[in-house]
């Protein structure tokens, strides 16, 4: 006996299943059992931990645990270690708004050990919500031994790696142009940067500098930023491109000569003077704001290949402290870094000491300073993007500070090689957005002036003299002070330890930055392992990874870092797939937002849906690599498309495999002798499993969930177990009974082994009920039969449902009920060899009396072609009116059979012959009276619509066998109970009911129909109002 699948509320059942499989330790079944074959080695991206998980968090993770499922049920042994990324900015503002912090002056007042402390107890803040979504949604992986990036081993083996950096000399200190977050105080790495662009609207202008020495003359620069003004210490022009000194109402104006029209306007301007760019280096300027003062030389010319004319006007203004460009130009030409602006991003000097200088209205001030003093030549506000803090949103600013970086770009063909190992799911990403990223590649700012990181082990002596520590054994045996190795490696501990300088014996002090937590994610292979100080002997067996998966923002994020250091460390990819997954939107296409009220809980969707319905739907609404529109219209459409499908399927067998008590187990019948629709269902299954393995091999769960959908909806529902029904309605246990049954249950059990990876709460539920096995997750994935694919017998039947399809659309377009008999349906004969077994098929599907195979299907339809001009126009261009014509005159059978071969056809336009695609012909076929027909894809169908007495008769009968069915389950009548049907009618009615009399009493157990002149509940059939009531015998 089988049981019957749970009706209790889905939240319960599957808390219930995700308790048990905690309590059986399922997880390390699935590794133990798996023993002695092959790794399938999993990196799990380490979320934070100190922020609410979302549904973006449940597409990721149902993801990459179907993957580890479907792996491990293929064989493999998958250990799936959990991660979290404790370190970091995100962490450290938190904690500064529960403290009312507002930035790095107050952390350092209330202490960085202190700080610090707080930050170690708010990362776990949300670990318990996150256990539970990923216990509610299945996702098996090891929370229990995670690796954590605030553990000292961890910490130890990221200074082993800076150490390799630093002794190849591949970490240096530098003075670049750093985008630099002032809330923040610190700057950014590129790959973080290009995570955080904003489009803003603001005020960009043209600014005049006088030449030295000449009365009204002025070099025209404009620029975007007008806070950077006042550290203008140079103007740059290419130096080959053609500028000019011309005249306009009175003043002399020196710019680009493609760019004049533009700005001074055309025609409205005299040329005095055509040169070079080159020609203008070196002339001098007087300053634009006279606020700050150098000892250098500057306010000059200086010539650079960055500048083009694309905009602006040819000549850059020039400001050392605040563009890389402009920094690069300053130390060719020595030139002084005038900087006016604090870490805070506050002006110093200048009329507008202390205000912000992205504040709104600052640019104001400032063009109303120039026009004061005749400074201004034009301003224009644009909208552009322009780069903000990915963590706090406050808009960047281009400064000079020192920074450390590691010298990434000595590693440039080595990345972009074994990049080229990777496969990339989608592979535009890996070739594209990523590949042009490493090929590009720029150094590496790895630290940070923060608090809370892992700390850069470099001490620093005031000779200068520099020392990286690559352990906690060597910071013991270099340390001044009394330590061992169990000191915490984090600030301030080890800012309070000395070394001795080697060169002239004083104190060596740690600098005070911290890592970059990208560096800390990116070590995670690793240092998960504590590698090199412990697992170095089989450090093989977890590197590198088969497969991790993360969405689209870490391009530039971990699955850069994983790379740059595992490419330097052991001179290959850490990854070998790399699935990336996009967006989750609303139904509209919106980002999701909290300030939008448009996110979606996760756990309520648990709790109404349960999480396969989740899972199911996520995967199955887009490619993972695409955005996801999130419609709750969707999801119920899945729960009722395949959840609701599989159960009703799996329902219906028990109830009749325990009808019959019937020991499936015993059932020994060999494909090849069962009925033609099981060996059809079973071809469609083997089928089904080849390319449900060749797509999760590729990684596309898109195509194998919609695959399985499809099969279970149509194939197995809709087709086998419907033109089956009747065999499981079979008085005795005959082999054909036996064979339904075996080949359902074989479907069910192998529809559980597929949905597994996906679905893994029905699957499991459904498979420990049908086998009485353990889990479906202990299982083996199914491998298809290639012997019972069948692809004579698919293509036979897939003609038949083509038939029957067509049918049906031709009876609800004549508005004729399936219940009502139709004396024929024609089809080509040149389908009778084909098919001509099925004619009984055919009759039952369509309830027609007769398949008639038709030689002359022409004698029944009309056929007229007609010219598509909106889409002919532009392929034919002056030949359209020519092909208009041709068609016209063209046999419309003999164009409809060409295009149903081939899709086009050849016809004569103004004497040459051409090719016409076949979307450019509008194809019509009507039938001829009494009759309806259907096309699809070159199959015609036609069905005889007239209806005689005979006819008419058996229609009302069956609908009275549809009615008096539905009175049955109304009434909660068992599946074998007789019953005494009473009756209300017209005489017509009556007669056609004695007429069917015996078919009526068979298909609905009655022991007897009775006329009464009762009231009874009446009902229309088929225009005739009949009384109907049934009572249990």
């Amino acid at each position: 006996m089988f049981e019957n699948l749970s009706d209790k509320p889905i939240s319960e059942v599957q808390n219930a299943q995700a308790d048990r499989w905690e309590q059986e330790d399922l997880l390390s079944r699935c590794v133990s059992e798996r023993e002695g074959r092959p790794s399938f080695v999993f990196y799990e991206g380490p979320p934070t931990a100190n922020g609410k998980p979302g549904i973006h968090h449940v597409i990721a993770r149902t993801l990459k645990d179907s993957v580890c499922r479907y792996k491990t049920m293929q064989g493999y042994k998958v250990k799936r270690k959990a991660g979290w990324d404790t370190h970091g900015l995100p962490v450290e503002i938190e904690v500064e708004k529960k403290l009312n912090m507002s930035g790095k002056q107050d952390i350092e007042k209330y202490g960085i050990k202190e700080f610090n402390e707080k930050c170690r107890e708010s990362v776990f803040e949300y670990e318990g919500m996150w256990r539970n979504m990923t216990k509610r949604m299945g996702y098996m992986v090891d929370l229990d031994n995670p690796y954590i990036t605030l553990d000292n081993n961890f910490i130890e083996t990221g200074w082993w790696i800076l150490k390799k950096f630093f002794d190849e000399g591949l970490l240096y200190e530098g003075h670049k142009i750093l985008p630099y977050c002032p809330r923040c105080g610190t700057g950014l790495a590129s790959h973080e940067v290009a995570q955080g662009y904003k489009e803003i609207k603001s005020n960009t202008l043209t600014a005049k500098f006088k030449k030295k020495g000449a009365d009204n003359e002025y070099f025209l620069a404009w620029t975007t930023t007008p806070w950077t003004l006042a550290a203008n210490a140079a103007l740059t022009v290419g130096p080959e491109i053609d500028y000019i000194k011309a005249e306009k109402d009175g003043e002399i104006f020196y710019l680009a000569k493609d760019l004049a029209d533009k700005h001074l306007g055309e025609g409205q301007y005299t040329v005095l003077q055509e040169m070079k760019g080159a020609e203008l280096e070196y002339q001098e300027y007087e300053q634009l704001m006279p606020f700050l003062s150098t000892d250098k030389k500057a306010f000059f010319v200086t010539l650079g290949d960055y500048v083009t004319t694309v905009d602006g006007t040819g000549i850059v203004h020039t400001a050392p402290a605040f563009g890389e460009d402009d920094y690069q130009t300053g130390r060719r030409y020595d030139l002084p870094v005038l900087n006016p602006v604090g870490e805070d991003g506050k002006y110093t000097e200048t009329p507008w000491e202390g205000r912000f200088v992205m504040e709104d209205g600052l640019d104001i001030d400032i063009i109303k300073y120039l026009a004061a003093e005749k400074k201004l030549f034009s301003k224009e506000k644009i909208a552009h993007n322009y780069p903000h803090c990915w963590r706090c949103g406050t808009p960047l600013i281009y400064y000079a500070k020192p920074s450390w970086y590691i010298e990434m770009t000595k590693l440039r063909d080595q990345l972009v090689e074994n990049n080229n190992t990777v496969n990339w799911q989608p592979p535009f990403v890996g070739e594209g957005r990523f590949g042009n990223w490493i090929a590009d590649v720029k150094d590496w700012a790895v630290s940070r002036n923060r608090y809370w990181g892992t700390p850069i082990p470099v001490w620093r002596c005031e000779c200068g003299h520099l020392e990286c520590i690559g352990s906690r054994e060597e910071l013991v045996e270099k340390a001044q002070e009394d330590i061992d190795t169990s000191i915490e490696l984090h600030r301030p501990y080890v800012d309070d330890v000395h070394l001795t300088c080697p060169h002239c014996g004083k104190p060596m002090t740690r600098i005070p930055e911290v890592m970059d937590c990208w560096f800390d994610s990116g070590s995670m292979p690793f240092a998960q392992q504590h590698y090199p100080f412990e697992n170095k002997e089989n450090f093989d067996e977890c590197f590198p990874a088969d497969f991790i998966c993360e969405g689209i923002d870490q391009t530039r994020g971990w699955f850069y870092s994983l790379l740059a250091i595992s490419t330097f460390i052991m001179g290959k990819a850490p990854y070998k797939n790399v699935l990336v997954n996009d967006l989750i939107l609303d139904k509209e296409g919106k980002k999701m937002s909290k300030s939008k009220g448009n996110t979606v809980d996760p756990f309520a969707l648990f709790d109404k849906y349960g999480a396969d319905v989740a899972r199911w739907y996520l995967l199955y609404t887009s490619p993972a690599w695409s955005p996801t529109k999130f419609d709750e219209e969707g999801v119920q459409e899945i729960q009722s498309k395949y959840f609701g499908t599989l159960r009703n399927v799996y329902n219906f067998f028990v109830l009749y495999s325990n009808t019959d008590d019937v020991d499936i187990a015993g059932l020994q019948i060999a494909p090849k002798d069962r009925p033609e629709l099981d060996r059809w269902i079973l071809s469609r299954f083997n089928a089904l499993v080849r390319d449900v393995t060749a797509a999760m091999d590729n990684y596309e769960h898109m195509k194998a969930v919609k695959k399985i959908t499809e099969f279970m909806a149509e194939d197995l529902s809709n087709w086998y177990i419907r033109r089956a029904r009747r065999r499981f309605y079979a008085e005795e246990m005959t082999e054909d009974k036996k064979a339904v049954l075996l080949t359902t249950y074989e479907m069910l059990r192998g529809a559980a082994l597929l949905s597994a990876p996906f679905a893994p709460f029905i699957a499991d539920e459904m498979y420990t009920k049908l086998t009485g096995e353990e889990s479906v997750h202990l299982a083996f994935f199914p491998k298809a039969e290639e012997a019972l694919i069948d692809t004579d017998l698919e293509e036979k039947m897939e003609l038949v449902r083509t038939i029957v399809t067509l049918g049906r659309g031709e009876r609800e377009k004549e508005k004729i009920k399936v219940r009502q008999p139709l004396s024929e349906i024609l089809v080509d004969s040149r389908y009778e060899e084909q098919i001509g077994d099925m004619v009984q098929l055919i009759m039952e599907e369509l309830n027609v009396k007769a398949v008639v195979f038709e030689k002359n299907m022409d004698t029944y339809m009309n056929y007229s072609l007609k010219p598509d001009f909106r889409k002919a126009g532009p392929v034919l261009g002056g030949k359209v009116k020519e092909f208009g014509k041709a068609l016209a005159a063209a046999d419309a059978k003999e164009v409809i059979a060409r295009l149903g071969a081939d899709d086009k056809i050849v016809l004569s336009l103004g004497g040459e012959d051409t090719e016409i695609p076949g979307d450019l012909i509008e194809v019509r076929v009507t039938a001829k009276e009494g009759f309806a027909v259907g096309t699809d894809r070159g199959v015609f169908v036609i069905l005889g619509t007239q209806l005689t007495p005979e006819l008419i008769s058996e229609g009302l009968a069956r609908e009275l066998i549809s009615k008096v069915q539905q009175m049955r389950k109304q009434k909660n009548l068992e599946m074998m109970d007789n019953i005494y049907i009473h009756i209300n009618c017209d005489e017509e009615t009556k007669a056609a009911f004695e007429e069917h009399r015996d078919y009526i009493m068979k298909e609905t157990l009655a022991l007897q129909l009775n006329y009464t002149a009762d009231s009874l509940e009446g009902f229309k059939l088929n225009g005739h109002i009949t009384g109907i009531a049934v009572e249990k015998a």
